[in-house]
């Protein structure tokens, strides 16, 4: 496989302490700085995208993978949820932060079966 494109994002749950959704903004803002249209430019199918997506939050159990894969419209997508990301005290005490989780999206492809 050879990685061809890895995209960045950052997502909050500023009221709920949410962390699939904060992860899940994450992902929508890296998808969203970029069209994604490596497979055109090398005559692969969507279908044939690797998607690796890299997401740190604090509470990487909290997260629900399955509800992440729903953003993805194509591709073959894989997870690694780990450690990162921030919680934020809340100014009024609250035992629920707000959460913000960091995004790295790369898109890779079997370059060999373009030959």
């Amino acid at each position: 496989m050879q990685r061809l494109l890895t995209e960045f994002g950052m997502g909050t749950s500023l009221r709920r302490g949410d962390y699939t959704q904060a992860a899940k903004r994450a992902l929508q803002d890296a998808l969203w700085h970029n069209s994604i249209n490596l497979a055109e430019l090398f005559g692969f199918p969507k279908s044939a995208m690797r998607i690796r997506v890299e997401i740190g939050v604090q509470a990487p159990e909290a997260v629900d993978v399955a509800a992440l894969a729903q953003v993805l419209p194509y591709g073959r997508p894989e997870f690694c949820v780990v450690k990162g990301g921030l919680d934020i005290a809340r100014p009024d005490g609250s035992a629920t932060p707000t959460v913000i989780a960091n995004v790295a999206l790369s898109v890779s492809f079997d370059m060999d079966k373009a030959q």
